[in-house]
């Protein structure tokens, strides 16, 4: 609960859809799951006749004839009328979307996530990580990518799941009906901190999300002191990127807003100063396994400088 309440990325009930194509996920999980019940509770029933009912009882109800009604007839009719009304129900998750619509590229890596801002050409004009800002009450498409292992995007309160295969895009739309932050997971086993690789989508009424990609794409003016001569001599800058600077690695997430993040290690801390110090000297003891190296040799003069850098991103 403290990692939902940090808004780190852990995934929400599936049973609060925020929007309709998480809707009609949600409803099509109620009915399997009241199915689910009223089988169980025929079973139940049946057992107990079998054990406890008088001979006439189980008599009238045995025999071949209820066998072919109840073990075949009856689950071919009732699992087909399911199937079809299944996919007519959750048919909008693979319907058309407008043209115009915003897109999103989404890159599954080990063990954090890619996003970049495509514009009409589908060339990427905002690039970040982790963390996804949408306009309530329009559906964003999202192309889901993976640049190693298969992984799986899955945000409960916007839309279903869906596998991010290498070499393959994947198309996935989510919606947001209501302003708010909702958690995502990784639903796939992806090998090491598989676990804490955390999603956030932010949902921002759409005058509010303007302003943000606006004030995202101006031109920033480049920061001096020490803590942006560490990020460059202790190597930071040749795995991360920060727009407006000379550091353009791409091995490790986009840091240019890492400032304004909900969270850090892809959904699993909160995002502070604290957390950011720690994170930058340490962060094998943290998420163990992922491709950060811990900078146990800098001072904590040296680790605040960069963390301050950082959080100054925004």
């Amino acid at each position: 609960m403290a990692r939902a309440e940090a808004g780190a990325g852990w995934p929400a009930s599936i049973f609060d859809p925020a929007g309709p194509y998480a809707g009609s996920v949600t409803l099509l999980s109620w009915i399997l799951i009241g199915m689910a019940v009223a089988v169980f509770a025929v079973v139940v029933v049946a057992l107990g006749i079998a054990l406890f009912g008088n001979a006439r009882l189980q008599k009238r109800l045995g025999g071949t004839r209820l066998i072919w009604i109840g073990g075949v007839a009856f689950p071919v009719i009732v699992l087909s009328v399911l199937l079809v009304y299944g996919l007519t129900l959750t048919r909008n998750l693979t319907a058309p979307v407008p043209a115009d619509a915003m897109r999103v590229r989404i890159t599954g890596e080990m063990w954090w996530w890619r996003v970049a801002y495509l514009d009409g050409q589908g060339r990427p004009y905002l690039l970040d990580a982790n963390e996804l800002h949408i306009p309530v009450g329009k559906p964003v498409v999202l192309e889901l990518e993976s640049n190693d292992v298969i992984h799986s995007f899955w945000v409960p309160q916007l839309s279903g799941k869906l596998d991010m295969i290498p070499g393959r895009r994947n198309i996935l739309p989510i919606q947001a009906d209501r302003a708010g932050v909702f958690g995502g997971q990784c639903a796939e086993y992806c090998g090491g901190p598989h676990a804490l690789m955390g999603f956030v989508v932010v949902a921002h009424e759409p005058a509010a999300f303007e302003r943000l990609i606006a004030d995202r794409r101006a031109p920033r003016p480049q920061m001096t002191g020490t803590g942006a001569d560490l990020f460059r001599s202790t190597g930071c800058a040749a795995c991360h990127r920060i727009a407006g600077t000379d550091a353009n690695g791409t091995a490790g997430p986009d840091l240019s807003h890492v400032g304004a993040r909900r969270s850090l290690g892809a959904g699993i801390l909160p995002n502070n100063r604290g957390t950011m110090t720690g994170w930058i000297g340490d962060s094998q003891s943290i998420k163990p396994g992922n491709r950060m190296p811990s900078y146990k040799m800098l001072s904590a003069a040296e680790l605040q400088a960069i963390a301050t850098y950082l959080e100054a991103q925004k």
